[in-house]
């Protein structure tokens, strides 16, 4: 089992991005788990916004705050 936590760093919050992923013996994955956090800076509460089962959430994640920045995480606080 494989865990890769990805942190994006905001002017006013942080978002992490959780990953757990359990792979076979030929390397083809077996499940996946992504949850994304928001931290607000100075605060130690993590807020739970989205889980995702689909493999490559935190890449899809970050392409979508580098082309929409602000309005990206806007619509994670739903």
């Amino acid at each position: 089992m494989r865990q890769t936590i990805t942190r994006i760093k905001g002017l006013t919050v942080n978002i992490e991005v959780m990953e757990v992923q359990q792979q076979d013996a030929a390397g083809g994955t077996i499940w996946y788990y992504a949850a994304i956090y928001v931290q607000r800076h100075g605060s130690e509460e993590k807020t739970l916004v989205r889980k995702s089962r689909l493999p490559g959430a935190a890449a899809e994640l970050k392409k979508e705050i580098q082309r929409d920045g602000l309005r990206a995480i806007d619509r994670l606080k739903m």
